[in-house]
């Protein structure tokens, strides 16, 4: 009925995470964690909790936790939503977490501030924390409108006001970041001098920076999407702010995009490797090489700064990175004055 796990927060310090989960007729029907800085308060406070739950009635409908919530909402509306697997991962971290365990009828915005501390406490960065806000509170948003259950939703929306206030979550910084061209060379050079090459590297960089894909969508490139009449390629999954799945929209392909492509073997992907694998493979590259605060998705904005540095317009680079506003293709447009062709 309960558990009792122990790890090491970013400080180094042991935390224990009391775990209670009741099931009836094999259906999970309460689960609810918390964590502690010693294990014997950990104990304890299990005991208590289990003889809570043990009394008549203490399972009723009402008593659902945060957790259960959140279950739920994964449940019945990923499928059917087809949200990206990163943000069903997200819901699910939550479950980790002392909210997961708040009857949630009785969940204040103070509970949701102390969260977003706690966080912020372990390491966790501001923008992250504000997206625990926006995702619990869709659920509870949820939770009143759809199941009519009864959750005060503004709590979530207090609570992120209240934490812009006191700064503790704030939108995501605006990176700004392009490798050099002696890093570019290095990072190839490495790749090509390997003797052991299980995922074309060096390929796998130069398609990103003259496509300006991402590395997930690099890996799921099809070879009967090419079309070479055209130059372009259906790109599916596209990611965008509703992310859902199913969004496949055709991009433009640049003439260096389509020489990469035409050095792979032919089979179902173009690029047929794990897009983690790749995301890896780059980092522990920089590492070895020295080269200090570059990801792989900096490469993205490589491209679309080159496109712009090219001398094409702000329809024309969209057509390339499948950004839909100015307003988000601006943040990928980092531009050197001395690499801009005149008109």
């Amino acid at each position: 009925m309960a558990t009792i796990t122990r790890r090491k927060n970013a400080a180094g310090e042991w935390r224990y995470t009391a775990q209670i989960r009741i099931r009836r007729d094999g259906k999970l029907v309460h689960s609810e964690a918390k964590t502690f800085g010693r294990e014997a308060e950990a104990k304890a406070w299990k005991r208590m909790r289990e003889g809570q739950l043990a009394q008549p009635g203490a399972l009723d409908k009402g008593s659902e936790t945060v957790g259960d919530l959140i279950r739920r909402y994964v449940d019945e509306f990923a499928p059917v939503m087809r949200w990206r697997r990163s943000k069903t991962a997200d819901l699910k971290r939550l479950l980790t977490h002392d909210i997961a365990g708040k009857v949630a009828r009785h969940l204040t915005s103070q509970d949701l501030i102390a969260h977003v501390q706690a966080r912020i406490a372990s390491g966790t960065g501001p923008a992250t924390a504000g997206n625990d806000l926006v995702w619990l509170g869709g659920v509870l948003r949820t939770a009143r409108s759809v199941w009519g259950m009864p959750i005060a939703a503004h709590v979530a929306e207090d609570a992120r006001d209240a934490c812009r206030r006191l700064r503790l979550v704030a939108p995501s910084k605006r990176r700004d970041r392009r490798p050099t061209q002696d890093e570019i060379d290095r990072l190839l050079a490495h790749y090509r001098a390997a003797k052991r090459v299980e995922i074309p590297m060096a390929d796998i960089i130069e398609f990103a920076i003259a496509s300006a894909r991402r590395e997930s969508e690099i890996c799921r490139l099809e070879w009967r999407d090419l079309d070479r009449a055209s130059s372009a390629i259906l790109v599916r999954d596209v990611k965008h702010p509703t992310d859902r799945e199913g969004n496949h929209q055709q991009a433009k392909l640049t003439a260096a995009a389509l020489a990469v492509i035409d050095r792979q073997p032919k089979g179902e992907l173009i690029f047929p490797y794990n897009s983690k694998s790749v995301g890896t493979s780059f980092m522990l590259a920089c590492r070895m090489l020295g080269i200090v605060d570059l990801h792989f998705h900096d490469l993205r904005h490589e491209a679309t700064s080159r496109l712009f540095e090219a001398g094409y317009s702000i329809p024309e680079v969209a057509q390339f990175t499948l950004h839909r506003s100015w307003k988000d293709l601006q943040r990928y447009a980092n531009l050197r004055p001395a690499k801009l062709v005149l008109r």
